[in-house]
């Protein structure tokens, strides 16, 4: 019982940083900038990060049950932080530059993220997988708007 506890309450904390950037939402803003031709549907969004936060929750679960709170535990809650903050900066307040800079916090946070949790847990470090590519993704895309407009 206390194992699914843990992996509820984990899975949850993942998604109270998606339910806190959820509160800035792309918006008019958003749909006024310039996009890349790689610009995907907005649609997508909500879905794949739904993906993404389970499977990081359960991530962390796996290597906390091996080791606890641990610097991979730390890695985990401040990629987790920037998560949320990236769409303050991007959706509220509109700080495409500021943006780009945190993404690239953030992408760093969670490649160090993985690389602790694969050495902890194999399946754990594969499970963060697709999210370093999302957020790599995401990186280009933020990088591609700013460039579109420099204005915005």
């Amino acid at each position: 019982m206390r194992q699914r506890m843990s992996l509820v309450g984990f899975v949850l904390l993942a998604f109270v940083a998606g339910f806190v950037g959820s509160r800035f939402l792309p918006g008019d803003w958003y749909a006024g900038l310039a996009k890349p031709s790689f610009n995907p549907p907005n649609s997508v969004f909500a879905p794949v990060w739904s993906v993404l936060y389970l499977l990081m929750g359960i991530a962390a679960w796996r290597t906390w049950r091996q080791r606890g709170i641990d610097a991979a535990t730390g890695l985990w809650l401040a990629q987790l932080a920037f998560n949320a903050a990236w769409s303050w900066l991007f959706f509220g307040r509109h700080l495409l530059a500021v943006a780009l800079v945190e993404i690239v916090v953030l992408l760093a946070l969670i490649v160090a993220t993985t690389v602790a949790f694969f050495r902890r847990d194999r399946a754990a470090g594969w499970l963060m997988v697709p999210y370093v590519a999302w957020v790599s993704f995401a990186t280009l895309l933020n990088a591609a708007l700013w460039q579109l407009n420099p204005a915005a």
